[in-house]
């Protein structure tokens, strides 16, 4: 008797008392600026790289600030690609800062030693904006294998620097790390995993970080491919099915945040952007022409990928939720 389980999303949400999938009140947004990144990882569910052209202009960012503003948004997670190296980045975060908006900005590290960001630390420190940098692992060896080669040393180096103005000893400076498995397996148990990686990081480079993000990869774009190439796709997808786990419905990320793309387009989360899978409310809208109080309560839309925000543990961009 085949006793597989169903690669239906909405299926097991069901099963759970959890369907649909609806909104709560709005509180966040994620921003992706643009696909451009100076790091093309084997992993990117966004695709990027250095040749990516797609970028946020400045017409769009000041329309985003305005909204964000006038609807009382609390906080915005601004990424990529490699959000940094987007024109007007800073000017964007300063207008976002300065609408008394919390600041978030995922940080590959290795864009610390790009042509004009030699300040880049220092000026985030200035700003106490939170860092989410990503490191798969505390070896070398993994580290450049899902990266790319000298990847390790410069994330090292970067995370010196960061040391260095703050960032994970001034309690003002947050800097969590961000673990994604180099292959197709869910991640180990979080707070375990950090221990191991704090430990390792003091003891061989005397590096401080706040806390460590478990991240589950999910079987879309890049890491989609891979899997095809390597005839894993259907087991994975299987693994994230049969460990599929009802206590991280209720954290989902996508319950309380807009994700919007590179030219203003919103999505129930940065998955869903990448896949073009069209806002639950409304599908196709900028986000300027939306209503956050007539979002809230509305369906969420969801696909198979969604088990692997509910696989385990759970993940999203912020760690591990149970």
């Amino acid at each position: 008797m085949d006793t597989r389980v169903n690669h239906d999303f909405n299926q097991a949400l069901r099963q759970h008392n959890h369907f649909p999938l609806k909104r709560t009140r709005l509180s966040e947004l994620q921003i992706n600026l643009g696909y451009l990144c100076n790091q093309a990882c084997e992993h990117c569910h966004v695709e990027a790289g250095p040749k990516r052209t797609e970028m946020m202009t400045w017409e769009t960012m000041l329309k985003i600030v305005n909204w964000a503003k006038e609807n009382e948004v609390q906080a915005v997670d601004l990424t990529g690609g490699a959000p940094e190296i987007i024109p007007n980045f800073r000017l964007f975060a300063d207008a976002l800062i300065s609408s008394g908006i919390r600041i978030t900005s995922r940080c590959n590290i290795t864009v610390l030693f790009e042509p004009g960001q030699e300040d880049l630390a220092e000026w985030y420190a200035d700003r106490n904006v939170r860092l989410v940098c990503s490191l798969p692992c505390y070896s070398k060896e993994n580290v450049d294998k899902q990266r790319g080669k000298g990847v390790f040393g410069k994330s090292i180096e970067g995370l010196q620097q960061l040391n260095e103005v703050g960032y994970g000893r001034d309690p003002e400076k947050i800097i969590d790390l961000v673990y994604n498995p180099i292959g197709p397996v869910l991640p180990p148990a979080q707070a375990a995993l950090e221990d191991d990686y704090k430990n390792r990081l003091k003891d061989d480079f005397d590096i401080d970080f706040n806390s460590l993000l478990t991240i589950t990869n999910l079987p879309i774009n890049r890491f989609e491919h891979y899997l095809k190439r390597t005839g894993q796709l259907d087991s994975y997808v299987q693994l994230l099915a049969d460990n599929f786990n009802p206590e991280t419905v209720a954290p989902l990320m996508c319950r309380h945040l807009i994700s919007v793309d590179w030219q203003g387009y919103a999505y129930d989360c940065d998955f869903n952007q990448m896949l073009g899978l069209p806002l639950g409310y409304a599908g196709g809208k900028l986000l300027w022409d939306i209503n956050p109080d007539k979002i809230k309560g509305s369906d969420i839309a969801v696909a198979r990928h969604c088990f692997g925000c509910t696989a385990g543990a759970g993940s999203s961009c912020g760690g591990a939720l149970t």
